[in-house]
């Protein structure tokens, strides 16, 4: 199944009426015992990587960006909340934060399966966090590994924890512009078309003013203007804060050595947080 096929069946538990046939009618959150989807193991695509660089300004090289492998999980994510095990609709969720331990670089030449596990949840203030651990195994080592966590809004918990802080999180430096195509172009090397980063009427039609730019996106261009100085063994927490609507101008800022970097993506007007991160020699 191709991305947008993968976006349609999970979209269609948020659709009225829809919802309720037979193969799409979800569980009660009560009833959730889990779900795992694993995917059989196929080549890298060189040439996928060579855009997936371009667009978030990674070098080429001979190994993947330490990122790229989330692109291979996108699918496999998608089959998850499409699975009527999985109580919650795919559409709504928000992207919270993005754990990625790489044990090693990973070359072009590698063949590579994904194995996605949706296990627990936590308790949120404004709802239910929900992880999708990923791995990513070249023959019988696992090379790549990642937990994305997402908020499913409604029933929080007032004293539930708070999540990722980074308090050593620097200011921004460097001002980068961001175009107005951007979310379309992540979209489609990414496969995640979500409208909520297409265009202004896309994503108003679900709550935002303008469209945003993904997440995973700001995440990847962070890394790639640090790329140089991450070491070959890594993991790298992040924290999404607040959207980065399109067109607009972000600021980047880092500190730290090879041992531990801090980062930020940030309102150039007034500081206040899109991205926040550390990254973890291992």
């Amino acid at each position: 199944m191709g991305a947008l096929g993968h976006l349609t069946r999970a979209a269609l538990p948020s659709v009225p009426g829809v919802n309720q046939l037979p193969g799409v009618r979800k569980v009660k959150p009560r009833d959730f015992a889990g779900v795992h989807v694993t995917t059989p193991p196929v080549p890298i695509d060189a040439g996928h990587v060579a855009r997936y660089s371009q667009v978030c300004g990674f070098p080429r090289r001979d190994t993947v960006p330490v990122t790229y492998p989330h692109l291979l999980t996108f699918g496999a994510q998608m089959s998850v909340m499409a699975d009527q095990a999985f109580p919650w609709p795919a559409m709504g969720s928000v992207h919270l934060e993005n754990r990625i331990t790489s044990h090693r670089p990973i070359g072009l030449d590698e063949t590579l399966g994904v194995q996605v596990d949706v296990e627990t949840t936590r308790p949120h203030a404004k709802g239910t966090v929900v992880d999708f651990v990923s791995t990513i195994r070249s023959g019988e080592e696992t090379v790549w590994e990642s937990v994305s966590s997402y908020l499913v809004r409604g029933g929080g918990t007032d004293d539930a924890p708070s999540g990722l802080t980074f308090p050593e999180a620097p200011d921004g430096k460097a001002v980068w512009s961001l175009g107005d195509d951007l979310g379309r172009r992540y979209g489609r090397v990414s496969g995640d078309m979500n409208p909520i980063h297409l265009y202004p009427l896309t994503a108003k039609a679900l709550g935002f003013r303008r469209h945003i730019a993904h997440g995973m996106w700001t995440k990847a261009r962070a890394l790639a203007a640090i790329e140089n100085r991450l070491p070959d063994a890594v993991q790298i927490d992040v924290a999404f804060k607040k959207p980065v609507f399109l067109p607009s101008k972000v600021a980047f800022g880092v500190t730290g050595d090879r041992s531990a970097w801090h980062f930020a993506v940030r309102n150039p007007k007034d500081g206040s947080p899109h991205v926040v991160g550390r990254v973890t020699a291992l």
